[in-house]
């Protein structure tokens, strides 16, 4: 109860926050007088900073992975706040993103090459209005930051045919194996919550007999991340991609500490607030972990009430009755 108040009085004390934390009003319509909104808390030392401070580890890491909800254009906004904030400290990392398959990288180089500096043309040449992401408009700023200052930009994503492989449990080559760490056993504990994970991230619908080979389309997902990420590059890297994948207790952070444990890497997790709660520690138990997996939180507004579930049960019923055609 102390340490509750505690971190209560520290939130009251706070000044309010009627905009984010660069300065611009707030996207994202629900909850913006939350009492942490807008905060930048460090789960590891149970405190919060500024933005400045935030910035000095930006600048510092080798790579920064910056978490995001989807659907939240403040997350888009705020990352693209924290890549100008590395650059500005001089550094020249390389942008990978998650929503970029290996598939698309010849049709991204070769529209950087033949148009630098347009950023919006990218829209028409990754084809996103007919990718799964949400709107051009919510990355676009993302992409603009780092085409502006000619910095590289790589897929990140696993391969459509290695994901299609390894959810229908097909065995791969062994290389492949190796290199996406599939040949590693995963520890009991990891694998029951990353399994649990799946099964609510697919509000219950998946059968249970296709959670384990989702669970090893995560790893190579997270694996093909963290290969995007460890080649060494002088400027350092940068990965954009959904908080999932960026937490330090699994996904990339723990895959790139294997690949290239010389790499110091900082992950910023963008997260919306929840309800009344204000205690910020006590948000660990949304994510099965008893504190924020992240080096770093920035509390953003919601953007909206849908039920994520609604969608994915409709889907799963159209699925099995066309498999019954």
């Amino acid at each position: 109860m102390r340490s509750l108040l505690a971190v209560l009085l520290l939130v009251i004390t706070l000044p309010a926050c009627a905009g984010s934390d660069d300065g611009a009003p707030w996207t994202s319509p629900l909850e913006r007088d939350h009492p942490l909104v807008g905060r930048i808390w460090l789960p590891g030392s149970q405190r919060f900073i500024d933005r400045a401070a935030l910035a000095e580890r930006l600048a510092a890491a080798d790579v920064v992975l910056l978490g995001e909800r989807h659907d939240n254009p403040d997350h888009h906004r705020l990352q693209a706040w924290a890549l100008a904030e590395i650059i500005a400290a001089g550094r020249r990392p390389l942008v990978a993103f998650e929503m970029i398959g290996p598939e698309q990288t010849a049709a991204l180089d070769r529209h950087l090459a033949e148009h630098p500096g347009d950023a919006a043309g990218l829209a028409d040449a990754l084809d996103w209005a007919h990718s799964n992401w949400p709107e051009w408009s919510n990355y676009q700023p993302l992409f603009a930051e780092a085409v502006a200052a000619g910095l590289p930009i790589r897929a990140a994503n696993l391969a459509r045919d290695t994901m299609r492989a390894v959810a229908r449990n097909q065995p791969l080559a062994a290389e492949m194996q190796r290199f996406y760490r599939l040949d590693q056993p995963l520890a009991p504990p990891l694998f029951t919550a990353m399994a649990e994970e799946i099964r609510q991230s697919h509000c219950g619908q998946l059968p249970e007999q296709a959670v384990g080979p989702m669970v090893d389309v995560q790893r190579a997902r997270d694996a093909a991340m963290a290969h995007a990420l460890a080649d060494g590059t002088p400027g350092g890297a940068v990965l954009i991609a959904g908080a999932g994948h960026t937490r330090t207790d699994r996904g990339v952070p723990l895959q790139l500490a294997a690949l290239a444990p010389e790499r110091r890497s900082f992950s910023l997790a963008f997260v919306e607030v929840d309800g009344e709660q204000a205690d910020p520690a006590a948000y660990g138990e949304a994510f099965g972990a008893p504190s924020l997996p992240y080096d770093a939180v920035w509390f953003t507004p919601r953007a909206n009430d849908d039920d994520p579930c609604a969608e994915m049960i409709e889907f799963m019923k159209r699925k099995q009755e066309k498999a019954k055609e």
